[in-house]
């Protein structure tokens, strides 16, 4: 017991100071608020196991549309799965936490009971020196965004009280800043796409046109460009009402989608007007691309409260050098459309130019 009179001992200036558990855990917190998946990876496999004192850690994402968890980054030495499919049967330890939305945390995997893991189940089991790990589903507003794996805790071989609160509480932070990369790119798709039809939107389609036509100037070739639009969407509104002719919107463009390839570029350019961007594409192929595309809508009704409601669209199309400016493009594609709703509806016309003047 120390007496009045003495001083406490000074930390030996030998040593270098040392580092709460709080001043770790508090960049590490700032640097996983972010939208950047790559820097968010970099901490969960490097600074968190180095934390809670395991060797190895992955982290997974989940695309939920097609039940699949997606490897970002890892820090193992020897290979491991980069996409693991929610339906396998066995399901692995990952897809039970997913599943359940709860932690796994066991000393023991092989004797672990809630639920029953077979080695059968961990495909890579052979590869880790203990059977120690904790598989932790990341959770945004309850729906699983992916899946943070530590394994391999070491000195000592358990996770302490302490390391299961560090765990959860990265998981929950980890969980969140996922989320938030999601919604962020959400919206900026909605910024950028039409609602009704999944295409891109008027303003997005001159920023797409501008870029094509700068790819064109500096590597060479043409633009083609296509304009369509609804014949008689006016009549189906005034007759069906407005749902109706939503449906015909929305059917249409997917028709003209089955249409064109990876590389072409489709906007809703107005109301009932469509414009597709063709790179690099002559007349005579785009010729053949809009009368697909005609053929393709015209080929059967869609069924409105037990009517059916037949379907066509006139098309103009032109091509045009690199040094062709947007606005030109357009209206002259859109002058070859206007000959087309002349000519009766339902067909093609051509801007004839080829120079790009």
């Amino acid at each position: 017991m120390m007496s009045r009179t003495e001083e406490p001992s000074s930390p030996d200036p030998g040593e270098p100071p040392k580092v709460s558990l709080l001043e770790q855990v508090t960049p590490l917190a700032r640097q996983v608020n972010s939208l950047d998946i790559e820097r968010i990876a970099h901490v969960c496999v490097t600074s968190v196991p180095s934390i809670v004192g395991s060797a190895f850690a992955s982290l997974y994402v989940l695309d939920e549309a097609n039940s699949i968890l997606h490897l970002v980054r890892h820090n193992h030495p020897f290979p491991i799965n980069k996409i693991v499919s929610l339906n396998q049967n066995p399901p692995s330890p990952m897809v039970l936490a997913v599943k359940s939305k709860e932690l796994i945390l066991t000393g023991d995997i092989d004797t672990y009971a809630r639920p029953v893991i077979k080695r059968s189940q961990r495909a890579f089991a052979d590869n880790y020196a203990t059977a120690n790990c904790a598989i932790v589903p990341l959770v945004c507003h309850d729906r699983v965004v992916g899946v943070l794996n530590l394994a391999d805790k070491t000195d000592p071989p358990r996770f302490s009280r302490e390391d299961i609160a560090l765990i959860e509480l990265f998981g929950q932070l980890i969980g969140a800043s996922i989320g938030n990369i999601r919604l962020f790119e959400k919206i900026q798709r909605q910024a950028t796409m039409d609602g009704l039809t999944g295409l891109m939107n008027h303003r997005t389609f001159y920023e797409t046109l501008e870029r094509e036509l700068w790819r064109s100037r500096r590597y060479g070739g043409t633009i083609s460009l296509i304009m369509a639009d609804i014949d008689n969407l006016k009549d189906i509104n005034d007759t069906h009402g407005h749902r109706a002719g939503d449906k015909v919107i929305r059917e249409i463009s997917r028709r003209i989608k089955q249409c064109i390839r990876q590389i072409d570029l489709a906007a809703r350019y107005g109301g009932d007007e469509f414009a597709i961007i063709l790179p690099n594409t002559g007349i005579e192929e785009a010729v053949l691309v809009s009368q697909r595309i005609v053929e393709m809508v015209a080929s059967g009704p869609i069924t409105w409260q037990r009517e059916q409601i037949a379907l066509s669209i006139s098309v103009g199309v032109g091509q045009y050098g690199p040094e062709t400016n947007p606005e030109d493009i357009t209206s002259r594609s859109d002058r070859a459309l206007y000959h087309a709703k002349r000519s009766g509806k339902n067909t093609v016309r051509v801007f004839e130019s080829t120079t790009g003047t």
